[in-house]
C-alpha cells in the first residue's frame, strides 16, 4: 500500500489532525499567545522560472526578499489547475476526495459540495482564537463568509478591469472607480489588516492573499507595460535557455533541459480562436527563428504583458508586507508563496471579447500566453498547466518566518505538496485534534523549515485524464490516453529519460498505487 494510505496510521509532526462526526474535537482549547500569524500568498497561472529567485528575467525584487531571507522549495507540488489546487490548500485533502474533482467513475457533482468531514482551514483555526481573511479569487463551493472567513473579498471575472463578480462579505460590492484586480486584491489585504491591528490585535491571523494574476485574459496596468520594455524581443528560445542557466547557478536544478515540444499545443480546442485574433498568433511553440516579424512582434507583447502582471504583484506584495511591518508583526508572520499551477498553453477568447485594435493589454483585449511562452514560463519542464508532468505540476513555494525557520536564502530539496498546507498550518498554530473520520493525507513541512529532510512518500495526480504518481524519486506518468511514462526525479527532474521499458516490474508496482489510492477515494466518498 502506498505510503499516503500507511501514513493514516501515523501521526504527523506535532499534531494528528482530527474531525469526529464531521466536526472537530481539541484535546483541549488553546492558547492565543505565541500563535505566529499565517500569510498565504498565492498566484494563478505563474511557470517555475518566472520569479527572479526562480531564475526569471520578471522583476520581483520583493518576492525575492522573502526567498533571500526565508526558503525555496525545488520540489514543491499542486494540482495542476486552480479548482483542485485551491480545494487542497484549503482543506487538507486532495480534490477527488471530497467531490471538487472527478477520477475514473467518481465524477464530481454538479453543484462540486465537500462532505461535512471536510471543512475548510478557518474552520480549524477560529477553536485556536484566530481570525481568517480572504482577498481574491475564491473558485470553492460556498462563499468565503460562509467557509470560516471573518472578512472577505471575493473576485471572479474574466477581466482584470471590470470585475464580473465582485462580493464583499459575500455580499454584492460595486467596484471602485479605476479597478485593477491584482491591486484591488492588495488594498483589502491592507484594509482588513489594518482593521485587525486596530479591533483584535490581540489575536493572531491568517490571511489568504488570493491574486488572479497572471491568468489570461493578458491584461496590465498601460504604465506597467511601458516599464518591461523591449526584452522579449530575443525571442522564446533566447529566453528559456537563459533561465535554465540561473536556474543551475543558483542550484534549484540539476540534470538535463527538457526538449520544447514543438507538436504540443492547447489542451483545449477553441476552432474560432485565430480568426479573432489573427494571422499573428500561433498555437505551437515553434522556433523563433521561423516566426515572421510581426508575428516576433505580436508574441513579445504578449510576453511583456505577462510580466507586467507579475511585476504588479510584486509590487503589491511590497504594500502588504510594508504593512505588516507597520503593524511590527512583520517578523511574527509566517509567509507563504506559491503558485496553484504550472504556466498555461490555453489560448482562446471568452468574457466580452477582443478588439483587434485595442492597445494589447486593456480591457478591450483578451489574449493568452500559448505554449511558446508557457514552454519558457515552465522552464525547465515539460508540458503545462492541466498536465501531471512537472510543468503542470511543480512550481515556486517560497516560506519566510524569521522565528521558524533556518539560515536565510537555503533551498529544500524536501518534496511537498498543497495537501500539506493545512497539516503545516495546524503544526505552526499549535493545534491537536483527535480522531479523524478520513484523514490528511498530507504531512506537516514544519520540521523542514529547520533543515531538509527524508520524507520519503507517495504523491498523487489525476486531472482531465493526466495521472501521475511519485513514490519517493520515482515517478509514473501519462497524458490523456498516452502510455505511462516512468522517470527517475532524482537524476532527471525534467522528465526528458522515459525507463518505461527498462523497468516494466516498477511501472506495474507504481500503477497499482495510483489504483490503489483511486480505490481509497472511492471509499471515501462514501462516508458521510
Amino acid at each position: 500500500m502506498m505510503n499516503t494510505l500507511l501514513d493514516r496510521a501515523i501521526l504527523t509532526t506535532g499534531a494528528l489532525l482530527a474531525l469526529v462526526l464531521g466536526g472537530y474535537a481539541q484535546t483541549e482549547k488553546p492558547a492565543t499567545a505565541g500563535k505566529p500569524n499565517i500569510l498565504l500568498i498565492l498566484v494563478d497561472d505563474m511557470g517555475y522560472s518566472d520569479l527572479g529567485c526562480y531564475g526569471g528575467e520578471i522583476k520581483t525584487p520583493h518576492i525575492d526578499s522573502l526567498a533571500t531571507n526565508g526558503l525555496r522549495y525545488s520540489q514543491f507540488y499542486n494540482s495542476a489547475r486552480c479548482v483542485p489546487t485551491r480545494a487542497s490548500i484549503l482543506s487538507g485533502y486532495y480534490a477527488q476526495q471530497i467531490n471538487r474533482d472527478s477520477v475514473s467513475d467518481i465524477k464530481r457533482t454538479k453543484d462540486g459540495i465537500r462532505p461535512a468531514w471536510a471543512p475548510l482551514l478557518p474552520k480549524y483555526l477560529k477553536r485556536a482564537g484566530y481570525r481568517s481573511y480572504h482577498s481574491g479569487k475564491w473558485h470553492i463551493d460556498g462563499k468565503p463568509i460562509g467557509s470560516g472567513f471573518d472578512r472577505s473579498l471575493y473576485i471572479d471575472s474574466n477581466n482584470f478591469f471590470n470585475p464580473g463578480k465582485l462580493f464583499k462579505d459575500d455580499k454584492p460590492h460595486p467596484p471602485k472607480e479605476g479597478f485593477y484586480a491584482t491591486t484591488a486584491v492588495a488594498d483589502h489585504t491592507i484594509e482588513v489588516l489594518k482593521e485587525h491591528q486596530t479591533h483584535h490585535a490581540d489575536q493572531p491571523f491568517f490571511s489568504f492573499v488570493a491574486f488572479t494574476a497572471p491568468h489570461f485574459p493578458l491584461q496590465a496596468l498601460p504604465e506597467d507595460i511601458e516599464r518591461v520594455g523591449d526584452r522579449y524581443q530575443v525571442g522564446w528560445d533566447v529566453i528559456r535557455h537563459q533561465r535554465w542557466e540561473r536556474l543551475q547557478e543558483m542550484g534549484l536544478i540539476r540534470g538535463t533541459l527538457s526538449e520544447v515540444e514543438y507538436d504540443q499545443g492547447p489542451p483545449f480546442d477553441f476552432s474560432d480562436q485565430l480568426t479573432v485574433l489573427g494571422e499573428d498568433e500561433v498555437t505551437l511553440p515553434t522556433p523563433w527563428k521561423d516566426l515572421t516579424d510581426t508575428q516576433k512582434e505580436f508574441q513579445q507583447t504578449k510576453m511583456k504583458i505577462h510580466a507586467a502582471m507579475v511585476e504588479r504583484v510584486d509590487t503589491e506584495v511590497g504594500r502588504i508586507i510594508e504593512q505588516l511591518k507597520a503593524m511590527h508583526c512583520f517578523e511574527d508572520t509566517v509567509i507563504f508563496f506559491l503558485s496553484d499551477n504550472g504556466a498555461s498553453a490555453e489560448m482562446m477568447v471568452r468574457g466580452s471579447g477582443h478588439d483587434p485594435k485595442a492597445a494589447a493589454g486593456s480591457a478591450d483585449t483578451f489574449l493568452c500566453l500559448g505554449p511558446g511562452w508557457s514552454t519558457v514560463a515552465n522552464t525547465p519542464f515539460r508540458k503545462h498547466k492541466i498536465w501531471a508532468h512537472e510543468g503542470g505540476t511543480c512550481t515556486p513555494m517560497i516560506v519566510h518566518g524569521p522565528n521558524h525557520t533556518s539560515q536565510p536564502g537555503e533551498i529544500r530539496e524536501t518534496s511537498g505538496h498543497v495537501i500539506d498546507f493545512v497539516p503545516t498550518v495546524l503544526d505552526l498554530a499549535g493545534i491537536t485534534l483527535k480522531k479523524k473520520k478520513v484523514p490528511f493525507p498530507g504531512k506537516s513541512l514544519l520540521p523542514t523549515f529547520k533543515q531538509d529532510r527524508d520524507m520519503t512518500r507517495t504523491l498523487w495526480w489525476s486531472h482531465r485524464d493526466n495521472h501521475a504518481i511519485r513514490s519517493g524519486d520515482w515517478k509514473l506518468v501519462k497524458s490523456n490516453d498516452g502510455e505511462w511514462e516512468l522517470f527517475q526525479i532524482n537524476q532527471d527532474r525534467a522528465e526528458t529519460k522515459n525507463l518505461a521499458a527498462q523497468h516494466p516490474v516498477k511501472c506495474k508496482e507504481l500503477k497499482k498505487l495510483w489504483e490503489d489510492q483511486v480505490n481509497q477515494f472511492r471509499e471515501d466518498r462514501k462516508i458521510k
